[in-house]
């Protein structure tokens, strides 16, 4: 989610889970593809052609994708090109022009740099409405067992606690996938923690293992961001890192600090904005709440397509989808 490398949010669970791999039907250039056939465009509108839509993988992600797409293809009469993606692969599209749009950037400080600023082939498409959140946390049972647990000074205090085999004898901070936006390793060493960092390899293995370690109560501590729908089934609790202040992240070997709010945005290629698309003006106009973005996430998760997900939240809120639409 935010600089490549270090940091991350998520290349998240790898596009939402069976619901969402139900939507993705080809392979295309190692992108699992979805295309999505076009309703005629309103008589009078400017014509919207082809969109592609980078999909990157984590639930919260599918669902604002899911619900642009399909106000861009049964509002706008475009076709829609999604596209399975990870963060970074998904920047690099916007030079080659395998991809227009981007629906939820979490920082990537770096990627803007290089790809907005200097190549300009991509464009800040405004904020989505959602503030995006990550830290450490644990089960509800460990901080009520266990209350100053929540304070990160203590957590050396609890690390033989934490210890697996994967661990090395060390307390275990679980992550996501690697392609997530994340500062773990720096900040196990720059605060003199006891643990080592793990990755579960995806969103979904780091939702079941919090599942599991609040229905058996076994310890862990992981890595967990939001908006998030898994939080209204659990609800995490926070570890309080040292307070993030401006620039205290800044070099991504020495960060000391717990991770920042993230204004989250969109991004789109400046081709595409430059193509005067109405998907390139719906893609501007996108935003909502977390509330919106964890209903579609928890419908998907709960078996839902994504499509028809989208439909839902649609249908029940037609007035912000008219505003969008101008």
């Amino acid at each position: 989610m935010k600089k490549a490398g270090l940091l991350l949010k998520r290349t998240v669970p790898a596009v939402a889970g069976a619901a969402a791999a139900a939507l993705l039907l080809a392979g295309c250039g190692g992108a699992s593809v979805n295309q999505a056939a076009a309703a005629p465009a309103a008589a009078g509108a400017a014509p919207c052609g082809t969109v592609n839509v980078a999909l990157n993988a984590w639930v919260g992600y599918t669902a604002n994708a899911a619900v642009y797409s399909y106000v861009a293809k049964n509002k706008l009469g475009c076709t829609v090109v999604q596209k399975d993606l990870n963060e970074q692969i998904s920047w690099q599209g916007f030079a080659s022009g395998e991809v227009d749009v981007v629906m939820e950037n979490w920082g990537h400080d770096d990627l803007a740099k290089q790809y907005i600023t200097q190549q300009k082939v991509a464009v800040d498409a405004g904020p989505t409405g959602n503030e995006g959140r990550i830290g450490w946390y644990v089960a509800p049972w460990m901080a009520e067992k266990y209350p100053d647990i929540t304070d990160g000074a203590n957590l050396n205090k609890y690390a033989s606690m934490f210890a697996t085999s994967e661990s090395g004898g060390k307390g275990q901070v679980l992550d996501g996938d690697p392609a997530f936006v994340t500062n773990d390793e720096a900040l196990v060493k720059n605060l003199n923690l006891d643990y080592k960092v793990v990755f579960s390899g995806s969103e979904a293995a780091l939702i079941q293992s919090f599942r599991t370690s609040e229905q058996n109560k076994t310890p862990l501590l992981g890595y967990f961001y939001e908006p998030q729908w898994f939080l209204s089934e659990v609800s995490l609790k926070k570890v309080n890192l040292p307070a993030w202040t401006e620039g205290c992240d800044a070099n991504p070997e020495k960060v000391a600090c717990d991770y920042p709010v993230y204004k989250l945005n969109k991004v789109i290629s400046k081709k595409f904005e430059d193509s005067g698309s109405p998907a390139a003006k719906l893609a501007k106009a996108f935003k909502w709440t977390n509330e919106d973005q964890n209903s579609v996430a928890t419908d998907i998760q709960g078996g839902m397509t994504p499509e028809a997900a989208a439909k839902k939240w649609v249908d029940a809120h037609q007035q912000a989808v008219d505003a969008w639409l101008g």
